[in-house]
């Protein structure tokens, strides 16, 4: 039985813009401690062009969307505050990979070569990144990558950050966490074994489950864009495990939930990061409920600058954002932060500057990256109950 979650927070009747959000001093705002830490720039000029490379069509939009409209609400808060100094601005270029590894090499190359960006914010896959990472690596041009938590990520090059946490930071919690509150001694195993995020999430699945001591009754796999799942299914329900541990993308999450419910499994799927959108809890319905997900954000978050970024979202998309949005968001503030402290458009200048930045409050919380420009901040173990993600343990209970 799961236990009483944390209700969301309801937001503020009064939304703030983005440039309201500067122009009160005692509202909390993004980049105030980069600010007091790195004097304004004096030595740029001018719009400073910088890529995002996001799933905008293709089978992982539903990711893209939001991170499109979160760096595009940072980058207007940038510019309005006159961040990067007066009359310097980013000149954000998007660039839609359609969740294709060839369509995020070409649009990584475009960016690089043609648009010579200083930094690029993305691709939004991890198996993109895999594909693309390396053209702005051997171009000497810093990639964030703000959704990539297959492992291996920065490994690529000293010019690959990310501030999404792995799937080896983030699992490890979330198996911990349901262990401890649901009992799970037995589980079943289901991932894509064509996939680089998918099967860096199972690896840390089943090594996490075996030491904490829960028998593996069985594991089945599929290949992306298939739609069929019962097979699988049938063979792990069969098994009878107290949860099924899943690693997929979106496409595939929301029929294997609903393939599962139908197939009268009631027991807890517990999904990797590729479940964390909203959509998968909306085409689901009340199916989704009791699915839970390790994610680095919740929208309950208490934190100033979450709250902040949920607000300003909301006014400007129509829709509260998601885990996706707060990292890409929180990623271009990173990119804006690390050209103000470097006070350059130079590329490796922005390199090292990124590497170096202080310990800064961010929506996603404390944030600072370690010495492999992987990122160190909390993580949280989430519960899906009525289309909404809850923190699985509530606020006034120890985390496991």
């Amino acid at each position: 039985m799961l236990r009483k979650t944390a209700a969301l927070l309801g937001l503020s009747a009064l939304l703030i813009t983005p440039t309201l959000a500067f122009a009160q001093d005692d509202a909390p705002t993004m980049g105030s401690d980069i600010a007091e830490a790195c004097p304004a720039p004096a030595n740029i000029s001018g719009a400073i062009p910088v890529g995002a490379i996001f799933t905008i069509s293709g089978a992982a939009s539903v990711y893209g969307g939001s991170q499109q409209a979160a760096v595009q609400l940072a980058v207007d808060q940038i510019n309005d505050w006159g961040f990067l100094g007066d009359g310097n601005s980013i000149n954000i270029l998007f660039e839609d990979s359609a969740s294709e590894n060839e369509q995020a090499i070409a649009a990584m190359t475009k960016l690089v070569d043609e648009d010579q960006v200083v930094a690029v914010i993305g691709p939004t896959l991890s198996r993109e990144a895999f594909s693309a990472d390396p053209v702005a690596q051997d171009a000497g041009v810093v990639v964030l990558g703000v959704s990539n938590t297959a492992n291996g990520i920065t490994d690529m090059g000293d010019f690959v950050f990310r501030n999404s946490l792995p799937e080896a930071s983030v699992i490890p919690g979330t198996v911990a966490d349901s262990v401890s509150e649901l009992g799970i001694t037995s589980a079943g195993l289901l991932y894509g074994n064509d996939d680089d995020f998918t099967v860096s999430g199972y690896e840390v699945m089943l090594s996490e489950l075996s030491d904490a001591g829960v028998s593996i009754v069985g594991e089945e796999t599929f290949a992306a864009g298939d739609t069929d799942f019962n097979a699988q299914l049938t063979n792990l329900i069969g098994a009878n495990p107290d949860a099924i541990f899943v690693s997929a993308l979106a496409a595939e999450a929301t029929p294997i939930i609903q393939q599962a419910r139908s197939l009268g499994y009631t027991g807890p799927i517990v999904g990797g990061n590729g479940f964390n959108s909203p959509a998968v809890l909306s085409q689901t319905g009340e199916d989704s409920n009791g699915l839970i997900v390790g994610a680095a954000w919740n929208g309950s978050s208490t934190n100033p600058l979450s709250t902040a970024f949920v607000e300003a979202f909301s006014e400007a998309t129509g829709n509260p954002p998601d885990q996706f949005a707060a990292q890409a968001y929180t990623g271009a503030w990173l990119i804006a932060s690390a050209i103000r402290c470097a006070d350059s458009t130079d590329r490796a200048a922005i390199r090292d500057s990124l590497a170096s930045l202080p310990e800064i409050e961010t929506p996603l919380g404390l944030f600072t990256f370690d010495e492999d420009r992987n990122p160190v901040h909390p993580s949280i173990t989430q519960v899906a109950q009525d289309g909404v993600f809850l923190p699985l343990i509530s606020e006034e209970e120890p985390a496991s």
